[in-house]
């Protein structure tokens, strides 16, 4: 493998293990610093404003990338995830866990600069391999990191962060001392409205049809964010889970939605047809909540899993009819539009769930999985509206 490549998958391996690896232990060292057990709404602070300042400066640092080259940027986002790292690892209060979280979040570029970089040393016809492959990587690094911070963290508390410090901190190294740059900078100055992170959402509102499907996407990235919320929570609370348990139930959930991804959306869209495995993925994903809501054992959940590994079945179903909306020379736009959408929702929807998990916690912590099957319901009329046999979507005026 050309040596730039692995580096850049690496990179995107690491990305997802350090992503992966909070989520078993994050409400323990939470619990730990600020001596309480109600932490739910801790979580969900410290995901939106991870969330938020990755909303502000994903566009400066996108720009920067096009300026100054690609590999600048990635050297700053590999630094700042160490970073990060160190300051979950030794922070004593909770105000150094959200200024750690605050620096990751403005430095959280590794995703979108690895995939310009991709492109950039890519040949047209080797692109979609090359991503499939990127696709791979973090499904792999999202297996592993759950499943390493729950055993790393049932021996120290903070050692999954120093592990993640490191293994990012080496990423750095390797990247400073090998990794060539993909582009020739470019001389032209730097448009300053492209760092207003609301910009391509007004493109949305000026585009006749377009705004369900904005919508569509926005439900289901917000009820996505429940799970990295009150999963670990609920694990302990509903079943007294270690962080071993929580990381094993994470794992073997990735593996399964990796399978489904891998082997099943092309026939549940043959089969279906592409609306119709959207609404099977739906159905999947609600059926598996409300069994998730009343599990009373840890094992329920295993075997639960399949079922809601399939709820991803319609996920390639639905952006392919998203992009029908438009013409072919408005995708761009229409991807950084659904892109905003979707940083808004990582925004909003865990100070939600993180409010909700905190009021059903003692009483029935698993009701949180009809709140989000709730969304799912939500999203079935605006799937109907927003996927139509139509021509793709129309100007009605407006700014661009």
């Amino acid at each position: 493998m050309h040596k730039s490549l692995f580096i850049i998958f690496t990179t995107i391996v690491l990305d997802a293990v350090g992503i992966g690896i909070i989520f078993p232990i994050l409400p323990s060292l939470l619990k730990d610093v600020t001596h309480t057990d109600n932490v739910a709404l801790y979580i969900g602070i410290m995901t939106a404003l991870y969330a938020a300042m990755q909303f502000i400066f994903a566009p400066v640092l996108g720009a920067l990338s096009d300026r100054l080259g690609r590999r600048p940027v990635l050297l700053l986002s590999l630094a700042g995830a160490a970073l990060n790292y160190l300051f979950l690892a030794f922070s004593p209060t909770l105000s150094w866990l959200l200024l750690g979280r605050a620096i990751a979040g403005m430095t959280s570029a590794n995703i979108s600069v690895a995939m310009a970089y991709i492109t950039d040393i890519s040949a047209e016809d080797k692109r979609a391999r090359r991503f499939g492959l990127f696709n791979a990587m973090f499904g792999i690094g999202f297996i592993i990191g759950p499943v390493l911070g729950g055993m790393l963290g049932d021996y120290w508390l903070r050692l999954p962060f120093l592990a993640a410090s490191v293994l990012n901190g080496c990423n750095f190294l390797l990247a400073l001392l090998v990794l060539p740059e993909s582009r020739t900078p470019g001389r032209e100055k730097i448009n300053l409205s492209a760092f207003n992170p609301l910009r391509p959402l007004r493109w949305a509102f000026a585009v006749q049809g377009l705004l369900p499907v904005v919508f569509i996407f926005f439900i289901l990235s917000a009820a996505g964010e429940a799970y990295g919320i009150c999963w670990a929570l609920w694990g302990q609370d509903a079943f007294q889970w270690n962080g071993f348990r929580v990381g094993l139930s994470l794992g073997t959930f990735g593996v399964c939605q990796t399978l489904v991804q891998i082997f099943l959306p092309g026939p549940a869209a043959r089969f279906f047809g592409e609306r119709g495995a959207v609404f099977a993925g739906i159905i999947c994903a609600c059926i598996a909540l409300v069994a998730m809501a009343f599990a009373s054992e840890g094992w329920m959940v295993f075997v639960i899993m399949p079922v809601f590994a399939l709820g991803s079945i319609g996920t390639p179903a639905l952006q392919a009819l998203a992009t029908r909306q438009v013409d072919s020379d408005r995708q761009g736009q229409f991807q950084g539009v659904l892109t905003s959408a979707v940083s808004l929702a990582s925004i909003v929807a865990p100070l939600f769930f993180s409010t909700f998990y905190f009021a059903v916690q003692t009483d029935w912590p698993g009701a949180v999985w009809l709140a989000v099957a709730v969304f799912y319901l939500i999203a079935v009329p605006l799937v109907v509206q927003g996927t139509r046999s139509a021509p793709a979507a129309r100007y009605k005026g407006g700014c661009p």
